[in-house]
């Protein structure tokens, strides 16, 4: 069930801010409601004056977390009895499609509701209050993945804004099947409007030919921009050498975005590319060349890395000799495209619980610090601008929200005019050591009040160690999640009478 929340809020008292050159300094954050919208935005952010502090801690505010990139559908298989049978016994990604296609044929609106609830639960708990969901469309489960995914969107607009994705997981141009995924899909763009399913996907890698490939890419960018939606591939999810693997199908979208004038034609809608661990391979030219087709045409492409999902699934080919596999990894490398590029690249969880990711949490935050380690990016800029991949950025790219300006900001300040989606850090116990003072365990010369929990008292602590979901209060549109922490004006809410 989604979470109960508050009356709307009027002011949050006594915060700190990421991003502030004074870490210590708080400020008071005021939400309005424009013409009685149920949806409030930031309308203030004032220095407190310390009047009215009403914590000996103050709480960390920094812009919720985002999904960019994630199946709804297909969560917590591996959680679920019904699907024991199909556990990995090989891990491989043939594996995973396949045993995945076994349990889609298993797949009921209630079942899909139940690991639904869970994601979104798991999701909002950390933080979440948007997210891009897949949902599959195909011969196997028809519209029932579709149809869930629409209960899902409404039961629980109050606490995240689900924007749902028409998914073509399987081929649409190749094998028996094709020509009916692709009458299904069709059908479902056409009878449901851009405010119920905003974005179609697909997967032109599963296709049976590279020729298959690009018709389905052709298609997919003709039909999106028919029917006003955004654009998200699955794309060039390999680590094949260039000798083994024709040319990454990159080109042939960026190719068909120019020949389809989707810039002109299509507004504001946005064009997703997922996964693209074969990009990882790239000398210097590749990224140049790439980077250059996007600005100079203007492209409103983003690139999503997956990273829980790549480090897993995309492998090098095993050795012919049958030697032990040396397992070389490739995500795509979002810190630089970013900052040496200046391309629009976000992080996304993907999977959780299932045969592509048997591995990981839905907390976008851990995900973030993930980063840390694969991209290197040890220094406080790294881990804010690898906070704002999980937050602002990513709901930008997915078509939520306007980027910000200018293109170095790393998105962890939250700005007048945002909407009051918020994620406020307490400092709380969890260990269970520090809640009240023991005069027996202290040292001779010890006094009182000394010891105390250790707190994260910037952007980056967050990111290099996530604190737990206990120590996270969420406000979703102006809205507070109750929970543990919240009891009443305790923690600095004003609430509108």
């Amino acid at each position: 069930m989604p979470p109960k929340l508050t009356p709307p809020v009027q002011t949050i008292q006594g915060v700190r801010l990421g991003g502030q050159t004074d870490p210590e300094s708080t400020w008071d954050i005021t939400l309005e409601y424009p013409s009685n919208s149920p949806k409030g935005v930031i309308s203030s952010i004032k220095p407190n004056d310390n009047t009215n502090d009403t914590a000996s801690s103050p709480p960390l505010a920094l812009p919720s977390l985002v999904h960019p990139h994630i199946h709804l559908d297909k969560a917590y298989i591996h959680n679920t009895p019904t699907y024991s049978a199909l556990l990995p016994k090989t891990g491989t990604f043939q594996e995973a499609l396949s045993s995945t296609t076994e349990a889609k044929a298993q797949f009921r609106k209630p079942d899909l509701i139940k690991r639904g609830e869970w994601l979104l639960a798991e999701s909002v708990a950390a933080g979440v209050t948007a997210m891009r969901a897949f949902v599959e469309v195909d011969h196997t489960v028809q519209h029932t993945c579709l149809e869930a995914g629409l209960a899902l969107k409404e039961k629980w607009k109050d606490a995240c804004e689900i924007q749902l994705v028409c998914f073509a997981q399987d081929p649409i141009f190749s094998t028996d099947f094709g020509e009916q995924n692709r009458s299904l899909v069709e059908d479902a763009i056409r009878q449901y409007s851009p405010g119920q399913v905003g974005v179609l996907g697909t997967t032109p890698y599963v296709e049976a030919s590279i020729e298959a490939a690009k018709r389905n890419i052709e298609w997919a960018v003709e039909l999106a921009m028919e029917t006003g939606r955004h654009l998200d591939f699955h794309l060039d999810y390999n680590l094949s050498p260039p000798e083994e693997q024709p040319e990454p199908l990159v080109w042939h979208v960026l190719s068909i975005l120019r020949e389809k004038r989707w810039k002109s034609r299509s507004t504001n809608k946005r064009v997703m590319l997922g996964h693209c661990t074969r990009l990882s391979l790239f000398k210097r030219e590749g990224w140049t060349r790439l980077a250059k087709e996007i600005h100079d045409n203007d492209l409103p492409v983003s690139f999503v890395g997956l990273p829980t999902s790549d480090l897993y699934m995309a492998a090098a080919p095993s050795p012919s000799d049958g030697a032990i596999k040396i397992n070389p990894r490739g995500t795509v490398p979002i810190p630089g495209l970013i900052n040496k590029y200046a391309l629009d690249a976000v992080l996304g969880v993907n999977n959780v619980g299932n045969a592509f990711t048997p591995w990981g949490s839905a907390d976008p935050l851990s995900l973030a610090c993930l980063g840390v380690g694969i991209y290197q990016a040890g220094t406080v800029a790294d881990a804010e601008l690898l906070y704002g991949c999980v937050s602002t950025r990513a709901r930008a790219a997915i078509g939520l929200s306007e980027p910000r300006t200018p293109w170095s900001d790393p998105g962890v300040r939250l700005r007048c005019g945002d909407c009051a989606d918020i994620i406020l850090l307490y400092d709380v116990d969890d260990t269970g050591c520090f809640g009240q003072s023991n005069s027996e365990s202290k040292s001779e010369g010890e006094s009182e009040g000394q010891s105390e929990a250790r707190s994260r008292r910037s952007v980056a602590e967050v990111v290099w160690d996530p604190p737990s979901k206990a120590t996270r209060t969420i406000v979703c549109r102006g809205r507070v999640k109750k929970g543990a922490l919240l009891t009443g004006s305790d923690w600095g809410f004003r609430f509108a009478e």
